[in-house]
């Protein structure tokens, strides 16, 4: 099979990609709401079924970052690393996905202060201007190690 050489725009373009959905990453391990709402469209699709079950929602930034800030902050810390970025691209749509291990951090009297999840992202984005934004964002969990019961304390 044959693959075209890839353009200096078209490589730009992958890179910018990538760097968004890093951004969604380091931005909420941050704890930097404001930064990490400039990422996405108006309306994001999000899709963390495969851990919470149910459906997936479709949410303005504002409500992505206001959830997020009342989950995550509820940690001591957490870290969301990812790896092995693949970007597709199609006029001004692009898609990435990535691998994914998230580190959840919360002191805990009885058991463990950890609990880490990894698995896949797919992040789905539409070209505005001269930036990406992120229009969907779908995690699939495929393992889990730790305490997760720590989730349901920060939630309560």
């Amino acid at each position: 099979m044959t693959t075209m050489p890839e353009t200096a725009e078209s490589i730009a373009a992958k890179y910018a990609v990538a760097e968004t959905c890093t951004r969604m990453a380091v931005y909420a391990d941050r704890r930097e709401w404001d930064k990490l709402g400039t990422l996405f469209a108006d309306k994001v699709v999000l899709d963390y079924t495969s851990l919470n079950g149910g459906e997936p929602v479709r949410l303005t930034p504002k409500e992505i970052t206001g959830a997020w800030a009342a989950t995550l902050s509820g940690y001591d810390s957490t870290q969301h690393l990812l790896a092995n970025h693949l970007v597709d691209l199609a006029d001004d749509r692009a898609v990435c996905t990535a691998s994914f291990q998230a580190t959840h951090r919360l002191a805990a009297a009885h058991g463990a202060s950890l609990w880490t999840l990894a698995g896949d992202y797919r992040w789905e984005l539409v070209r505005s201007g001269d930036r990406w934004l992120i229009d969907t964002v779908v995690m699939s969990a495929v393992w889990g190690d730790g305490n997760q019961a720590l989730s349901a304390r920060v939630a309560g």
